[in-house]
């Protein structure tokens, strides 16, 4: 059963069209029946949204020890905000975020990364939107294992299910790879049944995305 955050975040998805439904090829080159844009997360009150519904992930998963809340630029600076600020609230004390620059600064406080100190050991959970191939992903971890802290997981927002390179999904590739916890507020089979017993999806919709998941896990 999804908790409440969970069920939040995935009529927030519909709200905002930020969940369509089509024919859509994406960046990898991939056929799919659907696609997901956070983008369209525009107003402060969305983000309070998607922040708690990070920050519940986050909890859920990974328990009350998480320090630093961590997004890959650009997308991921937002959620990182977002949900640190939210896990703060649910914990009642400090918890920071950071981000890296897409280039490293070399003047003034220069660095490729801001916000929060990384430092040795210190516990990090990676907030990022959609995983796909997880090439993002990977190339985060690839980012912060030198500095020597202590990433304990990753959380996105939807799995959406396809195949990686091999027989298993590009999350549980991801997982056994990498030696990390990765895991979604919601996959994109959890949000399709929730719309769907909803009556909020057009007819078809939901029978296509599960067929098409079903056929990324033959």
């Amino acid at each position: 059963m999804l908790s409440a955050a969970q069920l939040v975040f995935v009529d927030l998805l519909h709200a905002r069209q930020a969940l369509r439904f089509g024919d859509f090829t994406l960046k990898s080159g991939r056929k799919s029946p659907y696609f997901i844009n956070t983008g369209c997360f525009s107003s402060g009150g969305d983000l309070g949204r998607l922040g708690g519904a990070y920050a519940d992930a986050i909890r859920r998963h990974f328990g009350d020890d998480v320090q630093v809340v961590f997004g890959p630029a650009y997308k991921g600076i937002p959620l990182a905000l977002a949900a640190a600020q939210a896990y703060e609230t649910l914990l009642s004390r400090p918890v920071g975020w950071a981000y890296d620059r897409k280039e490293a600064k070399t003047h003034g406080d220069g660095g490729e990364f801001v916000g929060a100190p990384l430092t040795t050991g210190t516990r990090v959970v990676v907030v990022d939107d959609v995983l796909t191939a997880g090439t993002a992903m990977r190339e985060t971890l690839a980012k912060l294992r030198p500095l020597g802290v202590n990433v304990v997981g990753a959380v996105v927002a939807v799995d959406r299910q396809e195949r990686g390179q091999g027989s298993l999904t590009a999350l549980e590739e991801l997982r056994a790879q990498e030696g990390v916890a990765v895991v979604p507020i919601v996959t994109i089979s959890e949000a399709v049944a929730h719309l769907d017993a909803q009556g909020s999806l057009a007819s078809g919709d939901a029978e296509r995305v599960r067929v098409h998941v079903a056929a990324a896990k033959s």
